[in-house]
């Protein structure tokens, strides 16, 4: 009953919003590495200057970054949030890329999921979010990120536990959809989070999924 729910609220979600057109650009896997880390806790439009800001200043492969100064990174990335943590973070990362993986993270994704999200966590400044995003968009891994939006819709839809850690939430919602569909699960629940279930004022007269959803209403 739940997966027939949740196929419902997919197919309406795919009616409703267009996937983006980078998701068919074919980006280098540390390139996604980097992305991601530049926009954790930071807006897309600032993630997206500071990793111009970064291009332009660094050619973005491991042997660039390990040997940059952590101020010049900085620089680049002040656009965007945190970013001296998160310049530490990538000098850091390409330098234990360059030495222990030969320059390339293509070993890491080629393990088994379990492993080589192990793997990519194991490194500083890398939680589960910015290993499954790597894996799922670079190594077609059979995962779905979670968010703040994903974390928001799966719950108020009814699809994780409402006290779900993220872990929970995950696997709640990878056990109703087929991993074919968690690349378009995970895009189209963030653009919906964004439009229409905003976390303090959703719009729930204007939701699309609106009559498939438990918690609409709530905010009237």
């Amino acid at each position: 009953m739940e997966e027939k729910r949740a196929s419902t609220v997919l197919q309406l979600l795919q009616q409703t919003f267009a996937m983006p057109k980078w998701i068919e650009a074919k980006r280098d896997p540390f390139e996604t590495l980097i992305v991601t880390i530049i926009s954790q806790n930071t807006a897309d439009r600032n993630t997206a200057r500071a990793f111009e800001r970064l291009s332009k200043r660094f050619e973005i492969k491991p042997e660039a970054l390990a040997k940059a100064e952590t101020s010049q990174i900085e620089e680049a990335l002040r656009v965007g949030g945190l970013y001296r943590n998160k310049a530490k973070t990538i000098k850091t990362i390409s330098r234990i890329i360059l030495e222990k993986f030969h320059g390339s993270i293509q070993p890491i994704l080629s393990l088994p999921f379990k492993e080589a999200r192990e793997t990519l966590m194991s490194l500083p400044g890398i939680g589960p979010k910015t290993a499954d995003v790597v894996l799922l968009f670079s190594a077609k891994q059979s995962t779905i990120p979670i968010d703040t939006h994903v974390n928001r819709m799966a719950k108020r839809l009814g699809f994780a536990p409402a006290n779900g850690d993220y872990d929970a939430v995950r696997v709640s919602l990878q056990s109703l959809y087929n991993p074919r569909d968690y690349l378009a699960v995970h895009v189209l629940l963030i653009a919906h989070g964004r439009r229409y279930c905003k976390a303090r004022r959703p719009l729930c007269k204007q939701c699309p999924v609106s009559m498939h959803c438990p918690s609409r209403g709530l905010w009237d």
